[in-house]
């Protein structure tokens, strides 16, 4: 990211359920489909997007995954939800559950303050 941005890269959580059709690939078949089918959709229309992928099913039944996507803008991240839905991820191996889209440290540019955050050693 460049600098001159004055615009906070945008992060959303995508909170997502796994569906039967995804459940009967075999593993090696579910990576077969995020490569061949999602990432090159994702890379095609999109940049300055970043992505990490959490497991949440063995803490709920309601959300299988959470899966955090980082964009450099507004604009970026909106590519990133067309790319996507335009995928067989989008309501046929995952059911989207919710969005939950902010930026880090908002209160703070919103009132000049610096950012509160923790850290532990």
């Amino acid at each position: 990211m460049s600098a001159a941005k004055t615009e906070p890269p945008v992060t959303a959580f995508m909170l997502v359920k796994t569906t039967p059709e995804w459940l009967a690939l075999t593993v090696q078949e579910r990576v077969d489909a995020f490569t061949t089918q999602v990432l090159p959709a994702i890379e095609a229309k999109t940049t300055g997007v970043r992505s990490r992928f959490y497991d949440t099913e063995f803490y709920s039944a309601r959300v299988t995954d959470v899966w955090v996507w980082e964009a450099e803008d507004h604009h970026a991240y909106q590519r990133l939800i067309d790319a996507l839905r335009e995928t067989p991820f989008w309501d046929r191996y995952f059911e989207v559950i919710d969005l939950l889209v902010g930026t880090e440290n908002g209160y703070a540019r919103t009132y000049g303050l610096e950012p509160v955050a923790t850290i532990t050693t």
